[in-house]
């Protein structure tokens, strides 16, 4: 069974632009959201310390398609799921509904990294103590 994320969202007025529905970029924000909340469900975080060594989740894509307006206060239901597990990267899907109708879609892609302050950012395989927590 792959593994899946589901939370919400409240529209906020700063999410809106001069036309009242909410900017572009907003969804990045929210995807963004969405997976920090997923990680801290599975016992972790974006950033976290493992042997001795900041770990991060640098992006390497990120896309979205914007299919229907959202509004101030609306309230949006976000689904998230991990497509690709790579050894050292994880790709999640995610799916933005309002009432049953389709928002939006998106992806990102992210790589498991050692991120020491002043040290250049390091790919690693993604730990066994979230990878085993992980299935497509």
């Amino acid at each position: 069974m792959r593994t899946e994320f589901k939370t919400k969202r409240k529209i906020e007025f700063a999410d809106t632009d001069m036309a009242g529905i909410v900017h572009f970029t907003k969804f990045f924000v929210f995807m963004e959201t969405a997976e920090h909340e997923f990680l801290r469900s599975l016992g972790t975080s974006v950033v976290t310390e493992w042997e001795g060594n900041k770990i991060g989740w640098p992006r390497v894509t990120a896309s979205c398609e914007y299919l229907h307006p959202l509004r101030f206060e609306d309230e949006v239901d976000i689904r998230l799921w991990v497509s690709n597990k790579g050894a050292k990267s994880l790709t999640y899907q995610f799916h933005f509904t309002l009432d049953g109708v389709d928002v939006a879609r998106g992806e990102l892609t992210t790589v498991c990294c050692i991120a020491n302050p002043g040290e250049k950012l390091q790919a690693i395989p993604i730990p066994d103590f979230l990878a085993a927590k992980i299935s497509i």
